[in-house]
């Protein structure tokens, strides 16, 4: 299995998860620069986390604008895998790969500390070895990871089960309390919180293995069991 990490102008967790998918799950990946194209021959597609641009203009729009955008939105639509970490999630958002749009924290302030998310959606390709209602301790670290959507495309969301993780308690004003949702068809999930800092067990203080399943969903969706 070969997952593409689509590196932009100041992502900075791109190094994490290529550590993580090669070291820790032993699969192949490679790095692409968001002025490239994506080959056809990649399995699944990682938007790693960082301040593309510096969030110049609005976390991720500039970024979804990038080259390399119009090869995920392919892949996509084919039903290739599509993950979007914090700032990667701001990006398919504003690419139109997601509803809603990701604000400021209520707070105001740059947010970064362990929380609980608790999984909603386990039928997508990074949570199918998850449980309903399971709870992950999970780092976040997002100054604009307020998710927002109107009343309309809230309830499109529920109704859909597109809402894949909700915060286990009232964070920083997001609608609904959301942390992570997908597409209608399920393939293109967008999270804030950062499960490539939560899989060893030597950084994560409490449990790293409910953070580890997103992951192994992507090796089972692939036919690969670790």
């Amino acid at each position: 299995m070969k997952v593409g990490i689509v590196v932009f102008p100041g992502s900075n967790c791109d190094r994490d998860i290529f550590h993580v998918l090669t070291d820790v799950f032993d699969l192949e990946a490679e790095y692409f620069w968001h002025e490239k194209h994506l080959p056809s021959k990649i399995d699944a597609v990682i938007l790693p986390g960082g301040f593309s641009y510096g969030d110049r203009l609005r976390a991720g729009v500039i970024a979804a604008h990038s080259p390399i955008i119009s090869d995920v939105k392919s892949m996509a639509k084919k039903g290739v895998p599509v993950l979007g970490i914090c700032n990667g999630f701001q990006i398919l958002v504003e690419s139109g790969l997601l509803p809603g749009v990701l604000l400021k924290n209520t707070t105001m302030n740059f947010m970064c500390k362990w929380i609980n998310l608790i999984v909603q959606n386990n039928n997508t390709p990074f949570t199918n070895k998850l449980k309903l209602g399971q709870k992950i301790s999970i780092p976040i670290a997002n100054g604009e990871g307020r998710y927002f959507a109107d009343n309309k495309t809230l309830k499109e969301l529920q109704e859909k089960n597109q809402i894949v993780f909700t915060y286990e308690e009232s964070l920083n004003g997001s609608s609904l309390n959301i942390a992570g949702v997908c597409n209608e068809s399920g393939n293109v999930v967008g999270m804030m919180p950062h499960p490539e800092r939560a899989v060893e067990s030597e950084i994560n203080p409490t449990d790293n293995k409910p953070s580890s399943l997103i992951f192994e969903s992507l090796l089972k969706t692939a036919g690969i069991e670790k």
